[in-house]
């Protein structure tokens, strides 16, 4: 009994096991609603259903979350990702719109290339303000945030920028080998980001600079390049996901691309039991808490609740996923004793107990 009791309390405690619950209690629930929703099917040698159209539609939030993992990994966080993916969206869109021929193969990657590589600086001015200025993460990345969100504005000409242009549509909704493109994408940058985080000691490094930044330099790791790093990656991730949310509508609004998806990305990596102190990162837990939040998207849409209320109830859902993967709340509705045991006392009594 007491084997399958500790066995029992490995595999609840595991911290993938509550919210992988979750997940199954979102399918289910649409499930009941909907019969059909789980049902997937090849039409014209391509992949259809609800559950397809989940993770597709959680490829940009899964692609912004692991840049996130790996900021948050290291004691900081970043707020500009949602501005940085309407950045590149509308500069991608806007250099598409000018040619004369737009379903151009050369001018899609062309606009995807220049897109990217300014990403990139952005990535690089945050890194420059919190590692080499010193300034906090927070504040240093609100601050391209509220820019970004203006520079997005500035590249549309306040005005929504509409393509059409098949190749870079390919991006959000196209098909390779039966599965959505956007989801190929992402798990080609998720091997990527894995394999050098776990196949490497770069993830040991950049969990040691999270830990202890000042230990870590002492002991030879450059801390600030990490930390620099860290952040330009996160903004090509941004990148990517603003190309998918421009391709999914063929257009770009600099100021709905990206909105709030840095408050999806924060949930998804602490729904996926990274901590926000820094030191440790889970991108298998990442990934489901992307999916987590996207279903309940889903959900909301598909049960037709009221838009006013939405917001609330997905709030409430993922306080629910929180609370439940919580040691600490778990542990108030744990008989941790045996009927009659005395109370054990808190630790900071029992040491003043112990005789001298």
């Amino acid at each position: 009994m007491s084997t399958a009791r500790t066995r029992l309390a490995g595999v609840t405690g595991h911290r993938l096991f509550w919210p992988l619950v979750m997940l199954v209690v979102l399918l289910a629930a649409n499930t009941i609603y909907r019969p059909s929703f789980l049902s997937v099917e090849l039409k014209n040698g391509h992949l259809y259903g609800s559950l397809i159209d989940i993770v597709r539609l959680s490829a940009p939030l899964i692609l912004v979350a692991l840049g996130m993992s790996l900021v948050i990994a290291t004691g900081g966080i970043d707020l500009s990702v949602g501005s940085v993916a309407a950045v590149s969206g509308a500069i991608a869109c806007l250099y598409i719109s000018e040619q004369p021929d737009q379903n151009s193969l050369g001018a899609v990657l062309t606009a995807v290339a220049i897109a990217f590589g300014i990403a990139l600086v952005l990535g690089a001015w945050n890194g420059i303000l919190v590692a080499g200025i010193g300034i906090q993460p927070i504040i240093a990345t609100l601050i391209l945030m509220v820019a970004g969100r203006g520079l997005a504005q500035l590249v549309t000409s306040g005005q929504i920028i509409t393509i059409n242009s098949e190749p870079y549509k390919t991006i959000g909704v196209g098909h390779l080998l039966t599965l959505p493109f956007a989801i190929i994408i992402a798990l080609a940058v998720t091997l990527v980001v894995a394999v050098l985080t776990r196949r490497t000691a770069l993830g040991m490094i950049i969990e040691a600079v999270g830990g202890n930044a000042e230990a870590s330099r002492l002991a030879g790791v450059r801390s600030r390049r990490i930390t620099f790093l860290v952040y330009v990656v996160s903004a090509a991730c941004a990148a990517v996901a603003g190309f998918m949310m421009t391709a999914n509508v063929s257009s770009a609004d600099g100021n709905a691309v990206g909105l709030w998806v840095e408050l999806d990305a924060i949930l998804a990596v602490v729904i996926g039991g990274t901590s926000l102190v820094g030191g440790r990162f889970y991108l298998s837990g990442t990934i489901v808490g992307a999916l987590i939040i996207q279903t309940l998207t889903t959900s909301v849409y598909a049960m037709n609740i009221d838009p006013q209320t939405a917001l609330l109830f997905k709030a409430v859902v993922v306080i629910a996923v929180c609370l439940i993967q919580a040691p600490a709340f778990r542990a108030r509705f744990r008989r941790r004793q045996a009927p009659g045991a005395p109370p054990v006392a808190p630790v900071e009594k029992q040491k003043e107990q112990v005789p001298a």
